[in-house]
């Protein structure tokens, strides 16, 4: 009799286990938790956690699917280490998407060496190189942060309504700083800007002197820093404040974030900056649904939800888990048309698409996909006032 019971508590252990396996659906989370954007990352996986839960709550992905996220580090930089965290997390741990990567050079790495070769889905909340939109992805693909192509058409506006016509540029040497180097270069030299001088920087220096003396030696009414917030990006900063270089900075995305304020507070009052962010209604509901459990504005994080939102509604509207199926939906599911749906809404959407129905997907930031599935693009002004960051506009 007890071999009995305990042959069939084994069994009934073994089949809830295979119930619950079925009923799992595991989705990667790769973001550089080390590494020179160490303090935006913890934000960023909070933002796509968030969606997952909200999802599992619910109940009603497929067949009550439970959604469980797989944290490994990109480190940003690493393109070797990064690929190797991928592969393991398809192999070993069965994801079935990826929401990240984060820094361009790591997410085109990941792409080409260990998604499109198991043909699993990744949309990235922060990848912003232009090289990313005609890379090789069998449809596999996407951003929820605009390509650094109108990033740097944004920055030139910015700088050009402030009267500021003569910049010098360092950037970090990697895909992402060359690429919104590049960008920018272009359009600020079409819209009749000057740069002085456009030169790259190693990340990981203790001493940034030379760098800075260069560019002091060439000059310019301000200082653009496309680097990261983390790493050479700050120490350029610093170098340049303590050498009295430069005292007036323009900020892309990979240096807008509280350990700049913290890094910096008042000696950077006045210079400016942007980074991808709009107004739209669904960023209030976000930033209520998050509370203080993370820091809702910080930036890349409401990206991040919606990235993972994104790919559970395409999974619901396919039917399906697998990314050879669901990926075909996420631009469905992005665009109109459809009822529009905001963050905390991911049950009523889930709902819809399971009776038949159509969503557009506005989520946390005004999502709207074109092109090779990457965002339209908004971007937040920002400028530094008695320390702290603050909003000037949106564009």
């Amino acid at each position: 009799m007890k071999k009995l019971l305990a042959t069939t508590t084994a069994l009934a252990l073994g089949a809830g286990a295979a119930w619950a396996q079925d009923n799992e659906v595991k989705i990667g989370i790769i973001l550089g938790f080390t590494g020179p954007i160490e303090s935006l990352t913890p934000h960023m996986a909070a933002g796509a956690e968030l969606a997952m839960s909200e999802v599992t709550e619910s109940g009603k992905l497929l067949d009550g699917m439970t959604v469980t996220p797989v944290r490994a580090d990109s480190t940003c930089i690493d393109a070797g280490a990064a690929t190797a965290a991928a592969e393991r997390l398809i192999t070993s741990e069965g994801i079935k998407g990826i929401m990240g990567a984060d820094c361009s050079g790591v997410t085109g790495a990941i792409l080409s060496n260990a998604a499109v070769p198991n043909g699993i889905v990744m949309i990235s909340p922060s990848a912003t190189s232009p090289a990313l939109s005609t890379a090789e992805d069998d449809g596999l693909f996407f951003r929820t942060a605009p390509s650094d192509a109108r990033q740097g058409v944004v920055m030139t506006e910015i700088l050009m309504e402030r009267g500021i016509e003569e910049v010098a540029v360092t950037y970090t040497n990697n895909d992402y700083g060359k690429g919104l180097a590049d960008s920018f270069a272009a359009a600020f030299e079409e819209a009749g800007g000057t740069i002085t001088i456009n030169a790259a920087h190693e990340d990981g220096k203790a001493d940034y002197s030379a760098e800075v003396g260069a560019l002091a030696s060439a000059g310019g009414d301000r200082l653009v820093v496309a680097g990261y917030v983390d790493q050479g990006g700050s120490g350029i900063v610093r170098s340049a404040i303590d050498s009295g270089a430069f005292d007036s900075f323009h900020f892309p995305d990979g240096m807008i974030g509280s350990q700049l304020e913290e890094n910096f507070g008042s000696e950077v009052d006045g210079s400016t900056g942007q980074h991808p962010g709009t107004d739209s209604p669904g960023v209030a509901k976000f930033e209520e649904m998050v509370g203080d459990s993370f820091q809702a504005t910080s930036p890349f994080a409401p990206e991040s939800y919606d990235a993972a939102a994104l790919m559970m509604l395409a999974m619901q509207a396919a039917g399906s888990v697998e990314s050879a199926d669901y990926k075909e939906h996420v631009m469905d599911v992005a665009n109109a048309p459809g009822e529009k749906i905001y963050p905390g809404e991911l049950a009523k959407a889930l709902e819809i698409i399971a009776e038949g129905g159509d969503v557009d997907y506005v989520g946390a930031t005004a999502v709207e996909l074109i092109g090779p599935g990457e965002s339209a693009g908004n971007y937040r002004e920002i400028e530094f006032k008695d320390g702290a960051i603050t909003t000037v506009k949106y564009r």
